[in-house]
C-alpha cells in the first residue's frame, strides 16, 4: 500500500492537459480560463459622477454660493460644453464629467429656484467623481488559469472581451460494475441493491468542470466488461466503480490489464477506500474506485476532483485542509489515514459516531472530513485537528 500523498503524485503524473477552446462569454461560467484576458478599454472610460447632483468648479464652492444651471449630463448623454465660474450642470450617477467640472455637489446640499441653485451646506472632502480608469486600464490582465465565476464574467465583459479561451471540459466515463446492481427505479432482486455511486460521482465530476457519461452497469462478466471498456475508448478519464479488489468476482483489474492497462499503483493506506487502482489505458487515464458508497465518494473527493482540476490546467494540488478545534474526545487511529465523516461549525468539528463505509445517510449529513494521520494518538476536546470541507 502507498500513502495518500504518494497516490496523488502518481495520479498527477498521469494527468495531461485536455486542450483548449474559445467560447462566448455567455457560455464561460465555471470554465477554467486557459489564456489571459487583456482589457481593451479602461473603466470607467471617462471621469464620471458618483452621485446625483450638480457639477461645478470646486474653487467656487463656499457655503451660500449660487450657480446658474446651464445644461445636463446624464448616463449615455453627456454635456459637451465647458463650465465656467458661477455655472453648474445638472448631473446624474454614471454620467460623464463635463469640461471645467471638478466637483459634484449632491442634490441634498442644494436649494434650487428655477435655473439658480444655492449651496446650503459645507462641501465634503469627497468630490464625488470617479476618475477615468479608476477600476482598470487598457492592458490590465486577468491571469490564467482560474475557474471563472459570475464576478469574473462581469469584469471580462466590462473589459470589452466577448469571448474567452478556456480548457476543454474533461470527458469522464463512469462504469459501475457488479451483478448486485440495478438502476434507480428498477425492481431489485432479493440479492441486489440500487446503484447509487454513479449519480453522486457524476454530480461531483460536473461540479469540477468535467462532462460525466454513465455507461450501462457492467455485470460480473469478463466479456461484457471488456465490451464496456471498448465503449469508453477515447475518454480523457475512465472511472470504474467496484470490482477493483481481489475477490473472485472483482474483474476490473484483470480485464483492464488484458486490455493494456499500465497500472501506476494499487491500494492506498487510507480508510475508507483502500482498494484504489490507477493507470493509463491507451489514451485514457483510468481510476478504479472502491464499490462501497462512502468509499467511492470520499476517494473521489480526495483523488478524482484534484485530477480533473489538473487536467484543466489548474494547480496539481491536494484538497485544501483547515485547522479547527475538536469538540469531543476521539480514540487513537490505526495504521491507515482515516477520513472521518464529521460536522464542522463555527465552534469546531465533531465526527459522527458511526463511520461505516456503507452509510450514505451519514455522508449526506456531513459537511467535512476529519483527517486522522496514521497512528494518530487519542485526541481530547479542545485539540487542534485538520479537516477537508465537503
Amino acid at each position: 500500500m502507498i500513502s495518500v500523498n504518494d497516490a496523488l503524485s502518481h495520479l498527477f503524473a498521469l494527468c495531461q492537459p485536455v486542450g483548449r477552446e474559445t467560447v462566448a462569454l455567455r457560455e464561460a461560467n465555471g470554465r477554467v480560463l486557459a489564456a489571459d484576458v487583456i482589457a481593451r478599454r479602461e473603466q470607467p472610460p471617462f471621469s464620471a459622477s458618483a452621485m446625483d447632483g450638480y457639477g461645478v468648479r470646486d474653487q467656487d464652492t463656499e457655503k451660500g454660493a449660487q450657480f446658474t444651471v446651464i445644461g445636463e449630463s446624464a448616463a449615455g448623454h453627456g454635456y459637451s460644453g465647458t463650465i465656467s465660474k458661477g455655472e453648474a450642470v445638472r448631473i446624474f450617477t454614471g454620467a460623464p464629467i463635463p469640461m471645467g467640472v471638478d466637483r459634484v455637489i449632491i442634490q441634498e446640499d442644494i436649494a434650487r429656484d428655477g435655473d439658480v441653485i444655492t449651496l446650503t451646506a459645507p462641501v465634503s472632502e469627497n468630490r464625488n467623481i470617479r476618475p477615468s480608469g479608476g477600476d482598470f486600464k487598457i492592458g490590465d490582465t486577468i491571469t490564467a488559469p482560474r475557474r471563472l465565476s459570475p464576478r469574473d464574467l462581469a469584469l471580462i465583459a466590462s473589459m470589452n472581451a466577448p469571448e474567452v479561451t478556456v480548457s476543454h471540459r474533461p470527458d469522464v466515463v463512469l462504469i459501475a460494475t457488479g451483478d448486485e446492481l440495478v438502476m434507480p427505479g428498477d425492481t431489485p432482486g432479493p440479492d441486489q441493491i440500487i446503484s447509487s455511486n454513479s449519480f453522486g460521482l457524476a454530480a461531483l465530476i460536473e461540479d469540477a468542470g468535467g462532462i460525466a457519461r454513465m455507461l450501462p452497469i457492467a455485470p460480473d462478466s469478463e466479456d461484457i466488461l471488456r465490451q464496456t471498456f471498448e465503449m469508453a475508448q477515447g475518454a480523457d478519464l475512465i472511472v470504474t466503480i467496484g470490482g477493483a479488489s481481489v475477490g473472485d468476482h472483482d474483474l476490473v483489474g484483470k480485464v483492464a490489464a488484458e486490455m493494456g492497462l499500465d497500472r501506476a499503483f494499487y491500494k492506498v493506506a487510507m480508510r475508507p477506500g483502500k482498494p484504489l487502482m490507477a493507470g493509463r489505458m491507451g489514451e485514457s487515464v483510468m481510476l478504479g474506485l472502491p464499490g462501497n458508497p462512502v468509499s467511492a465518494m470520499v476517494t473521489a473527493q480526495l483523488f478524482l476532483i484534484p485530477m480533473l482540476k489538473a487536467m484543466q490546467g489548474l494547480p496539481a494540488e491536494a484538497a485544501p485542509r483547515e485547522q479547527v478545534t475538536l469538540l469531543e474526545d476521539i480514540s487513537s487511529n490505526g495504521p491507515r489515514e482515516h477520513y472521518m465523516r464529521a460536522t464542522v461549525t463555527t465552534e469546531g468539528v465533531a465526527p459522527f459516531s458511526r463511520q461505516d463505509s456503507s452509510l450514505l445517510s451519514i455522508l449526506s449529513d456531513a459537511n467535512a472530513l476529519l483527517v486522522r494521520p496514521p497512528h494518530d494518538p487519542a485526541r481530547s476536546a479542545g485539540d487542534t485537528v485538520e479537516i477537508i470541507r465537503l
